[in-house]
């Protein structure tokens, strides 16, 4: 257990301790404690199916491009044959916003942006998509999971009180986890190790490998707008030469 975890396990406890004896569903309470221990040592099939529901509750959000739209007949384009990557199985949609985004979880979601297709050509986008495959596949993701899985541990705890506003904050617990997901800010030794992850995506499945500088410039040049993907993944001049540099060393 962390030390986060631990000390929001502890005033949480204190303050249902406040409360009437009557008021309490102790079998709950104990499981809420029990899943807010879990966080800490989450596994991969906890993960999995975590990223299941929070992938569901995303897609219950957006509005989904289907089969026949030109969107999804592009992106269906674009990956043909990207059945799976590295043992996960693969699942595509895109989302109907102008935003600019792209994201994959552990149970093998990943979701394109319709605004990231709007700025990107085929093969950029494929190194996005190779990139937030790195961050699951070198366990970036799951890091993030497990604080986010602290939390919704905590409001599970909380709906054990009975009290039915506390209750409610418990049933949104699967969002809080799906937008911490969604929008994971990672480290710059993260992010270099997932570009460099969708470079040698890019070369396993004969993409051209070049799309990951123009694609990062792309990036990079849009650094001022305020779409999620250019926030929680900054394209720094440091990515650029990083990449740039695993291009010529093969």
């Amino acid at each position: 257990m962390t030390i986060r975890v631990f000390w929001g396990a502890l005033s949480l406890l204190a303050a249902l301790t406040s409360l009437p004896a009557q008021a309490l569903d102790l079998g709950n309470l104990a499981g809420g404690l029990i899943e807010l221990t879990k966080a800490a040592t989450l596994t991969d099939s906890d993960a999995k199916a975590l990223a299941f529901e929070a992938s569901r509750y995303q897609d219950s959000k957006h509005q989904v491009a289907p089969a026949t739209h030109p969107y999804a007949q592009r992106l269906s384009r674009m990956v043909r044959g990207l059945q799976q990557e590295d043992g996960l199985v693969l699942n595509f949609k895109v989302y109907l916003t102008p935003e600019l985004n792209a994201f994959a979880m552990a149970d093998g979601t990943v979701r394109v942006y319709s605004g990231l297709l709007d700025k990107m050509q085929d093969d950029e986008v494929r190194f996005v998509i190779g990139h937030e495959i790195g961050h699951v596949k070198l366990g970036h993701s799951k890091k993030a999971m497990q604080v986010a899985y602290a939390a919704s541990g905590v409001r599970g705890l909380a709906a054990g009180s009975g009290y039915q506003t506390i209750a409610q904050l418990s049933a949104s617990a699967i969002g809080g986890l799906a937008e911490v997901l969604v929008n994971a800010q990672f480290s710059q030794s993260q992010e270099n190790a997932a570009d460099l992850y969708a470079v040698d995506f890019m070369r396993r499945h004969g993409y051209p490998p070049a799309a990951a500088v123009s694609a990062l410039r792309k990036l990079q040049a849009l650094g001022g707008d305020s779409a999620s993907m250019l926030s929680s993944h900054p394209a720094s001049a440091d990515r650029v030469s990083r990449v740039e540099a695993a291009l010529k060393a093969r």
